[in-house]
């Protein structure tokens, strides 16, 4: 009987063959495994090294850097998690691991089955409508935050926008923003902050943590208080891929503290910009419309219209002319007749006045307080008269009296 020689592997050879076999199990290819970390260490490269363990067994694991910088909390020692991923073996040293594509907290499914029955209720409600939301203004007075004073968030939202636009005042809110109370502390801050009406866009959020330490943002209340401002709230709660009800319910998501503060303010240099080409266009559109009226008005001036109306107008001006000529030579006569009337009139009153009696050889008597004797019954005897003739004065004493008969 012939007999079947086994086959020889060398190790290398040993292996990859396990490495195959187990790459080809659909079950080990996309595995679940719950358990607590054990030997947690973050390489230099990003990569994550560490064990999970139950009470009865330990399996390696490893995390590459590509997958590890999505994950929304920082792993340790003692932790429970659910590993995503797939099982195989390192074949350099014969090591069978798990190759996590995904890690979670244990006990986040219970809260993640709560965030979803909250975020359909205040849809239900119209928190979420998109009618609802409120425009971002482009260039705000003041931006308001409402974030935690000693966080990361803060630092980065006043940096981004004094780099953007340094002149722009910050209005901070102080909370906190995980942990009991905190919610309340953030609606209110909301609240304050619109009956202040102390900024024209608020930012709302913190930076990146696990769902229950950004749970304070998947209050109702937080919901509530976004609602109803009358400020436009832009929400930048936790990393690009944290979701939380606030989100939903801002006008406006960032995915990151600092692209809030991007979205918030524009760049002053993007200001000027947009000022200067405003300005250009204004000033090309205005060139445009004086050329058009130019044109407008060569294309009438060589219109028969315009020529008829020329011509009546220079015809209306000659007759002007002629009026104005006509009420000319009428003003003067009527001022020359006038003339030789006022001389006339001034001869017969030279020839009535007092003078031209004197000069004719008469005189003019006055009594002592120089009234005008007009008859001698005015005179008595012995009385002084002043005497004034043609080329002087005199005195004289009336000797007789005798009236006309």
């Amino acid at each position: 009987m012939e007999q079947t020689l086994t086959p020889v592997f060398s190790v290398s050879e040993l292996n990859e063959y396990v490495a195959t076999l187990l790459g080809a199990d659909p079950n080990l290819c996309d595995i679940r495994v719950s358990g607590e970390i054990s030997g947690f260490k973050r390489h230099t490269s990003g990569h994550l090294y560490f064990s999970l363990k139950d009470e009865n067994a330990l399996v390696r694991c490893v995390m590459f850097r590509q997958q590890a910088m999505r994950l929304n909390f920082n792993p340790q020692d003692g932790m429970r998690v659910l590993l995503l991923g797939r099982a195989s073996l390192y074949e350099r040293d014969g090591t069978f691991q798990l190759y996590a594509n995904y890690l979670k907290k244990s006990g986040e499914g219970e809260l993640f089955a709560k965030f979803l029955a909250l975020k359909a209720e205040l849809e239900q409600k119209g928190y979420f409508a998109q009618e609802r939301k409120r425009p971002i203004p482009f260039l705000p007075k003041r931006v308001g935050v409402v974030t935690s004073e000693t966080g990361a968030a803060v630092q980065d939202i006043v940096n981004i926008i004094r780099r953007r636009f340094p002149r722009m005042p910050i209005v901070l809110a102080p909370v906190r923003v995980q942990g009991q109370g905190a919610s309340a502390e953030i609606a209110r801050a909301i609240q304050l902050m619109n009956e202040a009406n102390a900024a024209d866009v608020l930012i709302v959020g913190r930076g990146g943590g696990s769902m229950e330490d950004l749970w304070a943002f998947n209050e109702p209340e937080v919901a509530e208080a976004i609602v109803q401002s009358r400020i436009p709230v832009i929400s930048a709660v936790g990393h690009e891929t944290d979701f939380t009800i606030a989100d939903f319910a801002a006008d406006l998501r960032a995915p990151t503290p600092s692209a809030a503060a991007e979205l918030a303010v524009p760049e002053m240099s993007a200001c000027y910009d947009a000022v200067s080409s405003l300005s250009e266009r204004m000033r090309r559109a205005l060139t445009a419309s004086m050329e058009r009226m130019r044109s407008n008005v060569k294309l009438f001036a060589s219109s028969s219209a315009f020529r008829l109306l020329e011509r009546r107008v220079q015809s209306e001006r000659q007759t002007l002319d002629l009026m104005d000529e006509r009420a000319l030579r009428a003003a003067k006569e009527r001022l020359k007749s006038e003339r030789t009337a006022l001389r006339t009139q001034s001869a017969k009153l030279t020839a009535l006045g007092p003078g031209a009696v004197l000069e004719r050889g008469y005189a003019i008597l006055t009594d002592s307080a120089g009234n005008t004797v007009t008859g001698v019954s005015k005179l008595k005897t012995k009385d002084t008269v002043g005497v004034r003739m043609r080329d002087g004065t005199a005195e004289a004493t009336i000797e007789r009296v005798e009236p006309n008969a």
